[in-house]
């Protein structure tokens, strides 16, 4: 009778073990869907703007056709590549195509405002200013929710690599989150240096 007690308190002990470590899995899983509703709030707002700074600039540009319609183009599909990854956060392709969307969206509204250089009347027009405001507003605020996403990701796939929880996380599947790296060419490129 001593012993059947004493195997009947190790399985519950087992039990409540697993329980713990469960429930923190999904507690830190659900950290990282908050964090990514937060990136979702940023960049809906991004992708809200954009047509009306399209709109803004196409009385001005009529000669830019190309690069309004590359804006729209990377808008949408960064909004489509946004609606995937919002499905499920943690999947690690949606988070990749998102991050690759993004990156292709930020080179060419980057490439539309050097352009906006070349319009003086463009450039002085109060409606472009607050775009292009409002939209530099909205990066810091990606990149800050971006950080606590990526943040929330690592301490995630910490608890679902570590052992033992790693044997709860593969009995229940939890997936390893991925993070979201927005890539940009500006990064890649090697800056020249001259000293002459």
């Amino acid at each position: 009778m001593t012993s059947f007690l004493i195997f009947l308190a190790i399985v519950a002990a087992i039990v409540f073990w697993a329980v713990g470590i469960y429930n923190r899995l999904v507690n830190e899983r659900n950290r990282v869907r908050n964090a990514f509703a937060q990136i979702d709030v940023q960049l809906t707002r991004r992708y809200d703007l954009i047509p009306n700074l399209v709109e803004a600039v196409k009385g001005y540009m009529k000669h830019e056709r190309e690069t309004l319609e590359a804006v729209v183009e990377a808008r949408n599909a960064a909004s489509a590549a946004l609606d995937a990854a919002k499905a499920d956060p943690a999947d690690a392709a949606a988070i990749k195509e998102l991050g690759a969307s993004e990156g292709a969206l930020g080179a060419v509204l980057g490439r539309l405002f050097a352009l906006s250089e070349a319009y003086p009347d463009l450039k002085a027009n109060e409606n472009m200013m607050q775009f292009q405001e409002e939209l530099t507003a909205t990066e810091n605020k990606v990149a800050f929710s971006r950080q606590a996403f990526n943040d929330a990701v690592m301490v995630y796939n910490t608890s679902v690599e570590s052992f033992p929880n790693n044997v709860v996380a593969n009995m229940f599947g939890f997936a390893l989150a991925s993070f979201l790296e927005i890539e940009s060419e500006e990064k890649r490129e090697v800056p020249e240096v001259s000293f002459t």
